[in-house]
């Protein structure tokens, strides 16, 4: 499996395999990989950031797509609806005792537990490489209409 890691074309082609291995494990439990990507969310932001629409914006998804996964998710029991947020109608989410209890069999465990034993270095750099990636598949918010 080693690869010139010095290629643009060989991290593509790696990172595309992590993708792709990661999206087929999400299919787990009689979850869909959006699902699990959901409970990780509530699981791990901030209590004022576990609604609907902030799991939609940090998923660069629509919010009705969003919603649908939500609702998937109370009605498996999963979730749980505990409030509206402020002034506005933002529903707070959180974890019921089944969706924790499932977040222990995360699919993901394996990665978090390769990438654990990277030093702290190997993290900063690794970190820094995804989130140039991550930004590269943004829509660009610089298109200027043309005249």
């Amino acid at each position: 499996m080693t690869q010139n890691l010095n290629s643009t074309a060989a991290l593509t082609s790696l990172l595309e395999q992590v993708a792709r291995r990661i999206h087929s494990q999400g299919y787990a439990a009689d979850l869909f990989p959006a699902q699990w990507a959901a409970l990780r969310y509530v699981h791990s932001a901030p209590t004022q950031l576990r609604t609907a629409i902030d799991l939609a914006r940090f998923q660069g998804l629509a919010s009705g797509a969003v919603a649908r996964t939500v609702r998937t998710l109370v009605s498996k029991g999963l979730l749980v609806k505990v409030g509206t947020m402020g002034r506005g109608r933002a529903e707070q989410l959180d974890l019921t005792p089944a969706g924790l209890a499932l977040l222990g069999d995360d699919p993901l465990k394996g990665i978090t537990v390769a990438l654990d034993a990277m030093d702290s270095h190997e993290r900063e750099v690794f970190a820094k490489g995804l989130e140039i990636a991550i930004r590269a598949t943004m829509p660009s918010d610089t298109e200027t209409p043309s005249a």
